[in-house]
């Protein structure tokens, strides 16, 4: 990992952007972090639109955690920002988009490869970017995964045993083979759901929901579109990390 630039937001987070193996990363950590105990880690996954655009939207969140004694860290998913574009996925997005615009069913072989070849290639990269943020001294456990795309969290819970807790976003088309998966997922959930969420098939989100192998999973579900999550169910998965990894 390599630090790349570093500017204080206030007096309570200081922003790090990085780089680890060519992809693009930002780590924010509490300002009391390098002079107390190791604060604990949330990976907080972009969405794929990329980090530039989604930048204010994760600055916030970062603030939030930060406030809650959080260090919290992205990264670029493949395929997004600068990073290289892949054909192959450019040609499913195209698929899908069509076939909405049409009305159409979203068919299996669409959403397959649109998000499967990117679950295998996030995955692994979460998991170096997890070696390296623990490797430093500010940074400790446990660590929180929060964010979508809801697939990647569902195998990362599901094979990453350093991660004690994750708030999921069922806001994009899951494949059918991550149903399995998610029958190996036990650690606690908090899963938000948009109602009207014209990106997302809403039978499939719950049904991926009742096939999580969680004890304790909760389902907040809320009337609007992609992007109208409510405060509340905001403030409501900051307390589900605060119960769980403080």
């Amino acid at each position: 990992m390599q630090f790349t630039s570093e500017q204080r937001l206030d007096d309570a987070v200081l922003e790090r952007e990085f780089t680890l193996d060519e992809i693009p990363g930002i780590l924010w950590t509490p300002g009391s972090a390098s002079t107390s105990a190791p604060a604990p880690l949330i990976l907080l996954s972009p969405p794929p639109l990329g980090l530039r655009k989604a930048y204010p939207r994760l600055v916030a969140r970062a603030r939030h955690s930060a406030a809650d004694g959080f260090a919290t860290a992205t990264i670029e998913l493949p395929g997004s920002g600068d990073r290289p574009r892949w054909p192959a996925a450019e040609q499913a997005r195209a698929d899908l988009r069509r076939a909405m615009e049409a009305g159409e069913p979203v068919s299996d072989e669409i959403i397959d490869a649109l998000t499967l070849p990117l679950v295998e290639k996030a995955v692994p990269e979460w998991q170096a970017a997890l070696d390296a943020l623990l490797s430093l001294p500010e940074i400790g456990g446990p660590v929180g995964y929060s964010g979508g795309v809801i697939s990647i969290g569902t195998r990362l819970a599901a094979v990453e045993p350093r991660i004690s807790a994750a708030v999921l976003f069922a806001g994009s088309f899951v494949p059918r083979a991550m149903f399995e998966e998610a029958r190996k997922v036990t650690i606690p959930l908090h899963v938000l759901l948009q109602w009207d969420d014209e990106g997302n098939d809403r039978q499939a989100a719950l049904d991926l929901f009742d096939a999580f192998g969680s004890k304790e999973k909760t389902l907040h579900a809320n009337m609007g579109g992609h992007t109208g999550v409510p405060q509340f169910a905001g403030d409501a998965a900051a307390q589900f990390f605060t119960r769980h990894l403080k």
